[in-house]
């Protein structure tokens, strides 16, 4: 067996020993103990680096052994409302994800502890404490930079992981230049992307952009010289072959620079278009390459923050972050490798195992199919600080355990098509495209088959907005919609509250039990789940979905 199984499956065995020892009285004091302990130290004891008790191992100090599992998975579909389509995918030919999860559409197939909802956050009115917090002063805290001073902070303490090294990046937009590319230099570069439906819809909640850097050989030439018609020409070589794609538009690319044809016109000129992706160009010609597979060590930066409100009442991204996220290709296996992962995750699943992931320390978590992920999020002060082990596993429920992603991302094959899609992420003017193998817009598509504008069905905005008074949707309201940014984004009245909302949770500090900006609790979710009694979906709710979206169709404004 190969070493990576021997650690994971390790880490599974003892992450079950620690759930059957928390079924008995003792250990499930003590375990209780040491995630209060953590919770406390959050709470009295800000800083970048949180304050831990020293256990023998991460899984011994768990709130929820079942993190992975993400409060919109106890949705109540009442048999007919499907959101659960835009995660649980059966395999497509091609690509080396095949979790092959679809039945999970149609079933809450958990381990026994995953029937209990343990985000209890969702369950609390936090109506008075909203109430407290003035409009003045949460403006006032959205449009503060919690992000420049990061990096020195954990310099300070000496931090291990990955340190943000993008400058100016709470500035958004204005950190790049007109094409995507950070203006600092440091190689990072925006995209402009549709953001997933709903967890990522500004009108529940928060914005959030994504950058993507390569390692050096896809940006330098074959003397070893940066060349950034090299990178731009790896950038959009990349982004056909994730998206399964024979040729695609490109920023303009100096095919001298380069030294190679890349549009097949058998001329070295300029190029906008790229039908040659046998192999990538420059340092990276002879990197291995293949559909639906990033190259080793490729990087994401992702960040999630407030709804920024401007003068003119628009909602925009805020300057304070609530989240940086990053994640690193540190292993590329070939595809073949990855069935076998998989099915060794099925094995485990069906032994009864629960979750295990290699714990990186301070670099985070590796999600077992080579990359690693590593977060920071706001402390009780809201500056920023390194996650705790728990709130990085909060992410392995999406970037690993879902049969809907290429290679464990959401975003870039989301981005749109082509040279248009390579600047800083923009709702405005940004068409509803329909999914690959669908004809109408994805958004209305997702609130037929859901019946509200999130997964709870608890946004009343959206109802009132898209929708008839008999619960059905006004298909021609949201096809005349302009852009993204009319559909997804709230009033400025909902984009105050749901602020505060979040602010509350940043003030007590409990991720662990939610981070869903929910001001009332929402009505279509369990608390606990009977298999034998909570209705299920029929065959025909359920549904075949591509992540990738159809920029090119016929309809597009």
């Amino acid at each position: 067996m190969p070493r990576r199984f021997c650690c994971v499956m390790l880490l599974m065995c003892i992450s079950a020993l620690v759930y059957a020892d928390s079924t008995a009285q003792t250990p499930a004091k003590t375990t209780e103990l040491l995630y209060l302990k953590i919770l406390q130290g959050l709470q009295q004891k800000p800083g970048v680096l949180p304050t831990l008790p020293d256990v023998p191992n991460p899984y011994g100090a768990l709130y929820n052994p079942e993190a992975i599992i993400p409060p919109q998975c106890y949705t109540r579909t009442e048999g007919e409302r499907n959101p659960c389509y835009v995660c649980h995918q059966n395999a497509v030919k091609g690509r080396e994800n095949t979790m092959n999860d679809g039945d999970l559409q149609a079933e809450y197939s958990f381990s026994d502890i995953g029937f209990t909802n343990h985000w209890q956050n969702l369950f609390e009115d936090r109506s008075a404490k909203v109430a407290a917090i003035s409009d003045d002063a949460i403006l006032k805290w959205v449009n503060e930079d919690n992000y420049s001073a990061l990096a020195s902070r954990l310099r300070t303490a000496k931090f291990k992981g990955w340190i943000p090294d993008l400058a100016h990046l709470e500035q958004g937009q204005a950190a790049f230049d007109a094409d995507g590319f950070a203006k600092d230099g440091s190689h990072w570069v925006a995209f402009n992307y549709k953001p997933l439906p709903s967890t990522f819809w500004p009108t529940n909640g928060s914005t959030d952009d994504v950058m993507i850097r390569l390692p050096e050989a896809f940006r330098t030439n074959s003397k070893g010289q940066y060349s950034a018609d090299v990178y731009k020409a790896n950038l959009a070589i990349l982004e056909a072959k994730i998206k399964g794609l024979n040729s695609i538009s490109s920023l303009s690319i100096d095919e001298k620079a380069v030294g190679q044809d890349l549009n097949g016109d058998n001329l070295l000129t300029t190029a906008n278009q790229i039908s040659k992706l046998e192999h990538y160009v420059g340092a990276a010609e002879k990197e291995f390459i293949d559909t639906f597979l990033y190259p080793e060590h490729t990087e994401f930066l992702h960040t999630v923050r407030y709804l920024g409100i401007n003068d003119d009442g628009q909602i925009t991204l805020s300057k304070r972050m609530k989240e940086v996220r990053y994640m690193r290709k540190w292993k590329a296996y070939r595809k073949i490798m990855y069935r076998r992962f998989y099915q060794e995750e099925g094995f485990e699943k069906d032994a009864g195992n629960l979750p295990g992931y290699t714990d990186l320390g301070q670099r985070g978590l590796d999600n077992g199919m080579g990359w690693a992920v590593q977060g920071f999020i706001e402390d009780k002060n809201g500056h920023l600080r390194a996650s705790t082990f728990e709130e990085n596993m909060f992410c392995m429920g999406c970037h690993n355990s879902i049969g809907s992603t290429i290679d464990k991302t959401f975003s870039f094959p989301r981005k749109v098509d082509g040279a248009k899609g390579w600047t800083y992420i923009n709702l405005k003017g940004m068409p509803d495209a329909p999914n690959q193998g669908e004809t109408e817009g994805e958004i209305l598509t997702y609130f037929k088959r859901v019946g509200g504008g999130d997964e709870f069905r608890s946004n009343t905005e959206m109802k009132q907005r898209w929708f008839n008074a008999d619960g059905t949707v006004n298909q021609a309201k949201v096809k005349a919609a302009k852009d993204l940014y009319e559909l997804l984004t709230p009033s400025k009245e909902r984009a105050l509250l749901l602020n505060k909302a979040y602010r509350t949770i940043v003030d007590e500090q409990d991720f662990i039990y939610g981070r869903d900006a929910t001001v009332t609790p929402p009505k279509n979710v369990y608390d606990k789940i009977d298999s034998k009694t909570a209705p299920t979906l029929p065959n025909e709710r359920i549904y075949p979905w591509d992540i990738r979206l159809d920029w090119q169709a016929s309809d597009l404004k």
